[in-house]
């Protein structure tokens, strides 16, 4: 099955004053939609044609060496920005606030306070040279990790290739695309004012999905 673009689950302004509207109709029509449609076009024809977007991209090393690094770029996008929506909803209407129940407790226990994984949080986007992506992720005995991608990888290609592992279930994307035109060149401040969209509701489902 192709891979497809989803809608948003918001209005392209609903993220407002945290990421403007223009940013959102760019970044989910134009780009993300451009990752779909390249990752189709490299998976045709290959034995991942038909699997999920996740398959995929556990699965790279399987496909012929001319396809992996369009692949990774590709889907690696597609999985990377489905998961960035799904995460974020409007302030104060699910964006914002801070985690609860077991998330909360299990972010406490890795970070020492949920300001402490905040500033680690935010000190793994700032630093990651380029673009690329800041993560919590639930690594396999269950506690929470941070790390940083470049470019288009993800936690799920595993350490050999994209330098850490684990089931991510928050992600920040930190290409210049997502934020510049209304944060410059200021990538902290961008991170800073994310907090008030992320959606701990959806971060809490995910963690428990990764956790069972």
């Amino acid at each position: 099955m192709a891979f497809t673009l989803a809608p948003l689950l918001y209005a392209h302004d609903a993220l407002e004053p945290v990421i403007d509207a223009t940013t959102m109709q760019i970044h989910h029509g134009k780009h993300h939609q451009a990752y779909v449609d390249n990752a189709n076009k490299a998976l045709a024809g290959t034995a991942l044609e038909n699997a999920s977007p996740e398959e995929v991209i556990k699965a790279i090393a399987s496909l012929p060496a001319e396809k992996q690094g369009p692949v990774r770029n590709n889907a690696g996008g597609h999985v990377n920005h489905t998961m960035f929506w799904s995460i974020m909803a409007k302030p104060g209407q699910g964006g914002g606030g801070a985690p609860s129940g077991d998330l909360a407790a299990a972010i406490t226990k890795a970070f020492g306070s949920f300001d402490g994984f905040k500033e680690k949080f935010a000190a793994a986007g700032v630093g990651r040279f380029g673009s690329g992506w800041a993560w919590l992720c639930v690594m396999p005995d269950k506690s929470l990790a941070i790390c940083s991608t470049p470019n288009q990888d993800n936690p799920l290609m595993g350490r050999a290739l994209a330098g850490c592992d684990g089931t991510p279930i928050l992600g920040l994307d930190v290409w210049e695309h997502a934020y510049y035109l209304k944060y410059q060149n200021k990538r902290a401040d961008y991170i800073g004012a994310w907090w008030g969209v992320v959606n701990w509701g959806a971060v809490a489902s995910n963690f428990a999905m990764a956790t069972k």
